[in-house]
């Protein structure tokens, strides 16, 4: 008797216990991209549609996590890495530097290097370009900054 009270106590425990489904993000890096090809979205508008988010608790996520991240580094004299001077990488995350998801950071490091990491915490939010017009305006005032001083 207490073995079938304690079976369907159990039973009901987990039917009102919400499922929790794993966040999906998008997953690339323009490190990663061919030559002459920009998949991550550095410099054409990220296609959604040619990429499908990966399960951030599944083998295929590059690192596991919790929310998603969007991190952007251009350089103000146009040249970083092989290259190019903007590089993108998307991928999934469980730390963040404020502590903080669903917002954006961004600075200049010592060299002179912008840089942006978006945190968010819905399925394929890292897939947005809405950042784009902040970024321009932070971009343009660091090379204004850069000219000026010189």
């Amino acid at each position: 008797m207490i073995l079938s009270t304690l079976a369907v106590g159990l039973l009901v425990l987990c039917s009102i216990v919400p499922r929790s489904d794993a966040i999906k993000c998008y997953q690339c890096s323009t490190d990663e991209d061919p030559d002459g090809r920009d998949l991550c979205g550095a410099y054409e508008t990220f296609d959604a549609e040619s990429h499908i988010p990966v399960d951030c608790f599944q083998e295929e996520s590059v690192t596991p996590g919790t929310f998603c991240v969007k991190v952007t580094k251009q350089s103000p004299r146009m040249f970083i890495w092989d290259g190019r001077w903007r590089t993108i990488i998307r991928r999934c995350s469980s730390v963040t530097e404020s502590g903080v998801t669903n917002m954006c950071n961004w600075g200049v490091d010592p060299i002179g290097v912008y840089w942006e990491e978006c945190y968010c915490t819905s399925d394929g939010c890292n897939g947005s370009s809405a950042t784009t017009a902040s970024f321009l305006v932070v971009v343009t005032a660091v090379i204004s900054l850069v000219f000026l001083r010189q």
